[in-house]
């Protein structure tokens, strides 16, 4: 557990007091409003978070938002702007001794002092719903006021009372220009690097690209890259020094949360857009995030008869033999496969002629359109079917010399109800052209 009174970095209405070896992530965090970037949508003049921040009455926090966005700096400066001491918990760590242990703290230096907690709790979504519970008095009563922070979206791992208690704040990655002036100030700033090293134009490019919009991300990769120039007493900063220390763009995807939902429905949509290009880089972020291979093969084997259909049947084939290979194969390789199915699939002409046609036909037997089978195309295969008159008066379409003949199949009642209409696009040009056809034959009207 990570627990401390005026932790070493911040103190309530005083200054910042960081350590010389702290990570430069830390040493550069904002000390002031004006110093964060990247949320002026929450800062903004008369925005909940800058009166917060300003001292206007206190409310319980979610702010939820991707890493490196600045929710431990906000926290931090809501309770130094509000003059409350500042306990922090890790839920990674903490249990519900530990939160009750911290409230029950609050209650006496409240009643005995007047003095005020804020209790900032890192990461709140893996808390259990009990451990969430464990605040809900001290929310309610003000005993805390409760900042809490979450990568994931609250509405899908915060309790709903503990949602109704807070108000829920979303930041934002931060944008490429963002980021590009937090490293220029970690260079010049006497908390950072304090003009010791020279940074590179295209080593720039390449840590605000490497940041993905997280602030941690690119101090850390700047710091890392500082430390190599540094010990090769040059001091200049170049790509190759960066390659060299970060090597792994991050990657924006949680397999539990709704970036899992957003990411696979930009899949699905950018296949059935034909845009194959888009396709390959959702599968490579949902391969490199860690998601289940046979979740995004379930998927395309989906894909292929609902957006593809009979535009093109081989679709079937390749992405259920894509489904296949993961299980035989498994990671890497089965990347491959994945990648085959995928571009199959998003270059197909497509139909979903046979989604709307089944689609129908299921509406027609769930509204009671479902009438007795015709005599002649019952099962006569046992003893006494005959006297029933199953099978009765049945024509076997082989012994006619197109193999489709006239013969009445659906129950009485859906009679001329056509469901499947194949579209002119792909492999399903030749189906619309002899669909007509059969069902003239079949019944009676050529």
């Amino acid at each position: 557990m990570q627990l401390f009174d005026s932790p070493p970095d911040v103190h309530p209405g005083g200054s910042a007091r960081i350590a010389a070896n702290a990570p430069l992530a830390v040493r550069m965090r904002p000390a002031d409003l004006s110093e964060v970037l990247g949320q002026d949508h929450l800062l903004g003049p008369g925005a909940p978070l800058r009166r917060l921040v300003e001292g206007a009455a206190p409310a319980s926090l979610l702010l939820y938002g991707p890493p490196g966005t600045g929710k431990t700096t906000l926290a931090m400066l809501v309770s130094s702007a509000i003059g409350r001491r500042f306990v922090a918990l890790s839920a990674l760590s903490a249990g519900v001794k530990e939160v009750r242990g911290v409230i029950e703290d609050a209650r006496r230096r409240l009643t005995h002092s007047g003095e005020s907690t804020v209790l900032f709790i890192d990461e709140v979504h893996r808390f259990s719903r009990t451990q969430q519970d464990a605040l809900l008095g001290a929310v309610e009563d003000r005993i805390v006021l409760l900042v809490a922070a979450t990568t994931e979206n609250p509405f899908f791992s915060v309790v709903s009372p503990l949602l109704s208690r807070s108000l829920v704040l979303q930041l934002r990655s931060l944008e490429d220009d963002d980021v590009r002036t937090l490293v220029r100030r970690a260079l010049a700033d006497e908390r950072g690097l304090g003009d010791t090293v020279t940074l590179e134009q295209d080593a720039e490019d390449h840590i605000v690209r490497l940041a993905g919009g997280d602030a941690r991300r690119a101090l850390t990769a700047l710091e890392a890259a500082a430390d190599s120039a540094l010990a090769t007493n040059d001091g200049v900063v170049d790509l190759a020094t960066v390659e060299s220390t970060v090597d792994k763009a991050a990657v924006r995807y949680d397999r539990q949360g709704d970036q899992h939902y957003d990411v696979i429905s930009a899949f699905i949509k950018s296949m059935r857009g034909s845009d194959v290009d888009a396709a390959l880089h959702y599968l490579a972020r949902m391969i490199e995030a860690g998601e289940d291979p046979r979740f995004i093969a379930r998927r395309l084997v989906i894909f292929a008869s609902e957006d593809v259909g009979m535009a093109d049947p081989m679709a079937l084939q390749t992405a259920t033999a894509a489904a296949q290979a993961v299980q035989l194969i498994g990671l890497p390789e089965c990347t491959l496969n994945l990648a085959h199915a995928t571009v199959h699939l998003a270059t197909a002409p497509k139909s979903n002629a046979v989604t709307t046609a089944i689609s129908q036909a299921m509406a027609d037997v769930r509204q009671g359109a479902a009438g007795t089978v015709p005599a002649h195309l019952r099962d006569g295969h046992y003893a006494g079917a005959k006297k029933l008159g199953n099978a009765t008066g049945y024509r076997y379409p082989h012994d006619a010399a197109e193999g489709v003949l006239e013969q009445q199949y659906p129950p009485d009642e859906l009679v001329g109800r056509d469901y499947y209409e194949p579209t002119t696009r792909g492999a399903e040009r030749a189906v619309a052209e002899r669909l007509p056809k059969l069902r003239r034959v079949v019944r009676g009207e050529s």
